[in-house]
């Protein structure tokens, strides 16, 4: 519960706007004026004022509902720096997104959504990012493994440089090291880093083309399944441990295929979030 002493999250303020009320009271009046002058010439000028009176009526009355809307106008501010205060610990907080076809969801995008997320402005103890792969597909779950490390710099590069703009893919096309750039923000630009994530994962396009992808273990689950027809897989690519520092650098990050039959229908990405929620 609230502390009776907390800041507010959120402030309704007022805009000040008289001029703007003058004006809307000005061109009502008129309005208000010529319809009462076409009523009163209606009957020396017939159909055609008429149809004018009842469009300008409309268009009157259309008005007044407008002025109305906006006669108090207000905004809402949001102060999330006052979270802690009012709450004390932060809340844990689960982040989930949803794929199901490496061919017509290109992984690359996908791993762009998670790393945006694993770089929010949270506590990284208290975020986990779970990868709800519907398909079950082992380049899915490839392109995510190999995301790792660049993560692991990704996430404390934006957060040591306040970078607002946190999916790399946008951010590395609209910007670059500026001049007046510090030493360390140079140094630590990683955008050759993720131009090789990027190549690595665009190289593979099916189960052959993933190095090691028999021998490695961490694949085995995937060996002859099919997308609809499968059990559960769940692969921690990353646990973050309070105990290291180095494992601390971002949150949890969790591949889940929840498990599909034949028999059972599995209601496409609706389904497999009501299985992430109903785990959570």
């Amino acid at each position: 519960m609230a502390k009776s002493h907390a800041l507010p999250l959120n402030e309704r303020v007022s805009v000040n706007n008289t001029l703007q009320r003058l004006s809307d009271v000005v061109i009502l009046s008129l309005l208000l004026s010529l319809l009462a002058y076409r009523l009163a010439s209606l009957h020396r000028h017939g159909t055609t004022w008429l149809v004018a009176f009842v469009c300008e009526s409309w268009f009157a009355f259309i008005w007044f509902l407008y002025l109305n809307a906006r006669w108090n106008r207000i905004v809402y501010r949001s102060h999330p720096q006052h979270l802690a205060n009012t709450y004390g610990d932060l809340p844990a907080v689960d982040m989930f997104v949803t794929t199901a076809d490496p061919t017509l969801e290109p992984p690359i995008i996908t791993v762009d959504t998670v790393l945006s997320l694993l770089a929010v402005d949270y506590s990284v103890h208290k975020l986990a990012c779970y990868v709800s792969d519907d398909g079950a597909s082992p380049v899915t779950f490839f392109s995510f493994s190999e995301s790792v490390e660049f993560a692991k710099l990704w996430v404390p590069f934006c957060k040591k440089h306040g970078v607002r703009v946190r999916a790399p893919s946008v951010y590395f096309s609209s910007t670059g090291p500026q001049l007046n750039s510090s030493a360390d923000f140079i140094q630590e630009w990683r955008h050759n880093e993720y131009e090789e994530l990027s190549r690595r994962v665009a190289s593979v396009n099916n189960e052959d083309q993933i190095p090691n992808y028999h021998s490695n273990d961490e694949f085995k689950d995937f060996f002859k399944i099919e997308s609809k027809n499968h059990p559960s897989i769940v692969k921690i690519l990353w646990e973050n441990k309070k105990g290291s520092e180095q494992e601390g650098i971002m949150p949890h990050l969790i591949y889940v295929a929840r498990e599909k039959r034949p028999e059972h229908p599995h209601h496409y990405k609706a389904g497999a979030m009501n299985v992430l929620v109903t785990i959570n």
